[in-house]
């Protein structure tokens, strides 16, 4: 009970506190409102949710209530927000522990929760720069979530309702207020609808203009790695894939009985999910995939997205014939991180970061570049089977993150030349197997075609290069390719009856081909790179950008892919492309398709050096942070004197500048302004609304009688020809004086 007189002398000190002066611009309350707006939708379209969708209208209200009571004091609301922020802060930290790993979501709901609250108590201009601050938060992070160009479009948005509040807030600080502003929110004093839209305009041509030429670094220097929600799924059978398209739950599904779960027969193409990710890969299908995205990927180099690989080859498809082999890994409950078995290798590796994110549902393979050796994923357990393919315990669904590090290994020709041509036993028995009735015909095809090269090739990277190459050349893409008999044999009918087949048959071929000669081979399928968007960053992935390759073992240095089929590149990309000015170079190829060959060849080569020395210099810049002190110190002293030299640049522009403007006076008129800078850095500065007599007048009287009169002769005469058209005979003489003025002032 004594507690409550203190209680209501709180309450009646905090009612007579004086009020906060208030914003009375209804544009600048509404326009700091919209950029609220605009950054809550952001953030729902690149989360892809709806959950804050609610905070729209709620915030609207909360603002409108609080321009009708700003000039109350509102003491029971302050009390009730602050209860609500309490909430808040609670479910966040409810949301903090179910999502560890990725929080961007999570806080900017928190963000956008602390704003609805905070909507229905802004009486000041700094509450409403308080909004625009947290618009311009939920932008930036709707910028990292996002993987679609859909954000841009709200990125516009979001800036032309930016431009006029920055303006509307600099004359709210001034405390400058116009009726104009009340009556028509939306032209406001010396700034136009026009002028706005050339300052927008002007904006996105210098921002995209950087963004050109800003270099794609890698990213992910900071190790916190994108991954979804935990899911509980575990493996019922780790030996099982599910591909929607041919087999689910252990059964075949689609229009034809004979899928790829078969291995053999003739059948169609599922037209969303590709046929090769299965334990059993059946090649006598026919049909073509309807393109659609199936997932994005950020990665610091473009590459190969392994899926995985057969071993063995069943003559109209392909098996994992050691499935049974199949390891299930489990990762503790408090990390999303498993450690995968390293290949042991001498090849010099790179780290490289991926992270994907699945657009459609996709089968339970993981794909990622070659060689990784950690993996975040957000379910207990995955499996590895015995040619390294990665598989989850459920279907990839629509929305999942997962990141991936690989040590992708560097392809260097002459190492790889001089790998040993000894095998182990296992890769004896399991990469070497041809078919006893094609094998005699096969190997003569291919010493055949070995023949035709102009030298004697004399290793195995040589001749899978060639045959790669060669087969390229000489067989072509049948689209129409009809159904193989029941006992034809796929690479038999490729080379010697149809000459060419569908795109994944040249993989089949090259394969058993290499193998007919004694190099071990190995069919690998997954998803090319797919296209790279320039403006998010990530590579957008499709479904029929799904193929198979061949993969050949060389000793000590593991696996690398040749690609046969025509239209690729022979080698697919890895680490030795750079994406450091990718938008730079996709601008420069649209460019260069519309000018003549010579000139776009020369200028290709000069922007490929000058690309090279940044790309070296950056490399060097990065490099010296690992070399501890001697190498920040190296940095510092570079900084002081480029900080110098670009000094002493920007004076000799401004000078060469002010020599050119004088060139463009007239004589007369050029002395009086060499004069008027004179006397500036004397500290004598001639104000606009002075005219040369009042300035003159002023002057005088400050100065030696020297200094006076040579000053009142050059003003008169200016005067003179200024108004009255008469040009000074003595204008020499005046122009000697002035040297001896500045001689003089400058002893």
């Amino acid at each position: 009970m004594r507690s409550l007189p203190t209680v209501g002398a709180l309450l009646h000190r905090l009612q007579t506190q004086p009020l906060p002066t208030t914003e009375e611009s209804i544009s600048l309350r509404i326009l700091s409102q919209a950029m609220v707006v605009a950054g809550i939708i952001a953030t729902d379209i690149a989360a892809d949710t709806q959950t804050s969708l609610w905070a729209i209208p709620l915030s609207i209200a909360g603002a409108y209530w609080s321009w009708l009571h700003r000039r109350k004091a509102n003491v029971a609301i302050k009390f009730c927000i602050a209860i609500g922020m309490l909430g808040a802060l609670a479910l966040f930290f409810v949301a903090l522990r179910q999502q560890l790993n990725d929080t961007r979501l999570i806080l900017a709901e928190l963000l956008i929760q602390l704003q609805v609250l905070h909507s229905f108590h802004m009486p000041r201009r700094q509450d409403l720069g308080y909004s625009m601050v947290i618009g311009l938060i939920l932008i930036g992070v709707a910028s990292t979530l996002s993987q679609t160009m859909l954000f841009g479009a709200i990125l516009l948005v979001f800036l032309a309702i930016a431009l006029p509040v920055l303006v509307l807030d600099y004359r709210s600080r001034l405390n400058l207020t116009a009726s104009k502003i009340r009556r028509s929110p939306f032209k406001l004093p010396g700034l136009s609808i026009r002028r706005l839209g050339l300052f927008l305009g002007a904006i996105l041509a210098l921002g995209l203009t950087i963004f050109m030429f800003m270099p794609r670094l890698p990213g992910y220097q900071l190790r916190t790695f994108p991954v979804s929600a935990p899911l509980t799924q575990q493996f019922e059978d780790n030996q099982q894939v599910i591909n929607p398209g041919y087999i689910r739950n252990g059964k075949l599904t689609g229009g034809n009985s004979p899928q790829s779960g078969k291995g053999s027969g003739p059948g169609e193409v599922d037209e969303t999910f590709y046929y090769g990710f299965n334990t059993r890969m059946n090649q006598n299908l026919r049909g073509e995939m309807k393109p659609q995205i199936v997932m994005r990927v950020r990665s610091q180099a473009e590459g190969f997205w392994r899926v995985l690989a057969f071993d063995q080859y069943l003559g109209q498809g392909w098996e994992v014939s050691r499935n049974s082999e199949t390891k299930t890994l489990a990762r503790p409950s408090w990390s999303y991180q498993f450690f995968l078995p390293r290949p042991i290798t001498i090849n010099k590796v790179r780290e490289v970061i991926q992270t994907y994110t699945v657009v459609s549902e996709v089968p339970n393979l993981i794909p990622a570049l070659t060689q990784p050796k950690e993996l975040f994923f957000p379910t207990t357990q995955i499996a590895i089977d015995a040619e390294g393919g990665i598989r989850s315990p459920l279907i990839l669904p629509e929305g999942l993150t997962y990141t991936v590090i690989s040590e992708v290994p560097y392809r260097d020709r002459t190492r790889l030349g001089k790998a040993p041509t000894k095998y182990h036993r296992v890769i004896q028995d399991h990469y070497l197997t041809v078919p006893s009735r094609i094998r005699d015909k096969v190997r003569n095809q291919t010493e055949a075609l070995l023949a035709t090269a102009p030298n004697p090739l004399a290793n195995p990277y040589e001749k899978a290069l060639f045959l790669a190459q060669t087969l390229k050349i000489r067989y072509s893409v049948q689209p129409e390719l009809p159904y193989l008999n029941p006992k034809e044999d796929l690479v038999e009918a490729f080379l010697f009856k149809y000459k060419g087949g569908y795109p994944d048959h040249f993989s089949t071929a090259l394969t058993i081909m290499l193998r007919s000669i004694g190099i071990p081979a190995r069919l690998v399928a997954g998803y090319g790179a797919g296209e790279f968007n320039s403006f998010t960053g990530l590579y957008e992935v499709r479904n029929t950008d799904a193929y198979a390759m061949t993969e050949v073992y060389f000793p000590k240095y593991g696996w690398f892919t040749f690609d046969p089929i025509p239209g690729h590149e022979l080698v697919p990309p890895s680490i030795e492309e750079d994406q450091t000015f990718t938008a730079l170079q996709q601008f420069w190829k649209w460019v260069a398709g519309w000018l003549p060959s010579p000139v776009s060849n020369f200028l290709g080569g000069v922007f490929s050096a000058i690309a090279a020395s940044l790309i070296g210099a950056i490399a060097w810049l990065v490099g010296q942070f690992n070399q501890g002190w001697i190498g920040i110190f190296t940095l510092l002293l570079l900084s002081v004197a480029g900080g110098f030299a670009s000094w002493l640049l920007w004076q000799s522009w401004k000078r060469w500048q002010y020599r050119r403007f004088l060139i463009k006076l007239t004589p007369i008129e050029r002395l009086y302004q060499e004069m008027l800078d004179w006397l500036k850095i004397q500290q004598v500065v001639k104000r606009r609304a002075q005219t040369p007599f009042e300035f003159m007048q002023a002057t005088v009287q400050s100065q030696s009688a020297h200094h006076a009169a040579t000053i009142e002769a050059i003003s008169q005469a200016y005067v003179r020809w200024r108004y009255g058209g008469q040009l000074p005979p003595n204008l020499p003489e005046l122009r000697d004086q002035l040297k001896h003025l500045k001689k003089r002032s400058s002893n």
